[in-house]
């Protein structure tokens, strides 16, 4: 017994002094917590490196088809800036034209074609998220841009499809109320104004008073409709982050308890007295606290 302790004394004593951190090799900057690097990046379209479907996400959103550069999808480019070319400019063209001319056509056609350069962009985002090492599963990056992109398709991809119509109720649901909201503000900010204009003599179904209580209640609500709705979107995205990172938690019914005889030692024999804390008494001897001995206890989940 006293071998033993003499054994653990002297281990924790080193465990106290020993420095873990190695001081022959130089530091390096360590890269894990910037969001975007431009090396990083572009090494990555050049083959070079492994980039982060994050980094290469945010990067193409600027360099548009990085992603499928990155992919050695080479045979996909002609297709994205052809689309990107017709949809931005031909809206482009069509709206330059309809304010130079009034032209019906070109004032119906230039919002088509700026939805069409929209769609091609974020097809683009994602066909890129998509064939992103498609061996690589689950992948909490690309769970996050599933959902930013298109909400619900994140829980899919973990396999909670479950979730898909909880959030998408909650999505239109928000949607629903504030344009329904957004609709009757619009409508008592119409009669009000109508109201309290004295050079206006049309009569109004409420007195102004009334139609500027319900103008500010529905222009709240209204707010509050948006809040909800950008709260439910990211509320989604965040869910999908999270539970791709639990993908490989494991959970299983093995639960178990361990109690065992066990010796105590008190850290105060193994401190330093050169330690700031430590306690020095005025003779400098301090008494070694003798051991306890008692059970451990162990649970295992």
């Amino acid at each position: 017994m006293g071998q033993w302790a003499a054994y653990a004394q002297f281990d924790r004593r080193e465990a106290f002094t020993q420095n873990y951190n190695d001081t022959t090799v130089k530091e390096k900057a360590d890269t894990s917590d910037k969001l975007f690097s431009f090396a990083e990046y572009f090494g990555g379209l050049g083959h070079k490196r492994t980039t982060r479907i994050g980094t290469l996400a945010a990067g193409s959103a600027i360099f548009v088809g990085g992603m499928q550069i990155y992919n050695k999808q080479y045979w996909k480019l002609p297709i994205v800036y052809t689309g990107l070319l017709a949809g931005f400019g031909g809206g482009t063209w069509t709206y330059l034209r309809y304010k130079k001319t009034d032209d019906p056509w070109c004032k119906n056609a230039f919002p088509w074609f700026f939805a069409g350069g929209a769609l091609m962009y974020w097809a683009t985002i994602l066909d890129g998220t998509i064939c992103y090492h498609p061996d690589r599963k689950p992948l909490p990056g690309r769970a996050t841009l599933y959902s930013l992109l298109c909400p619900g398709m994140g829980q899919i991809y973990n396999g909670e499809a479950w979730k898909v119509p909880i959030y998408w109720a909650c999505l239109m649901g928000s949607v629903h109320f504030y344009v329904t909201n957004k609709t009757n503000y619009e409508r008592y900010r119409w009669i009000y104004n109508q109201a309290s204009d004295p050079e206006t003599s049309a009569s109004t179904p409420i007195a102004a008073e009334t139609a500027k209580w319900y103008r500010d209640e529905y222009r709240r609500y209204r707010d509050y409709s948006m809040l909800a709705l950008v709260g439910f979107y990211l509320l989604q995205v965040i869910d999908a982050n999270v539970f791709a990172y639990l993908g490989d938690f494991e959970v299983n019914d093995n639960i178990s308890v361990r109690i065992q005889p066990s010796v105590i030692s008190s850290y105060e024999n193994y401190a330093s007295l050169d330690s700031p804390c430590g306690y020095r008494p005025a003779n400098g001897y301090r008494p070694m606290v003798p051991d306890a001995y008692g059970l451990a206890f162990a649970l295992r989940f």
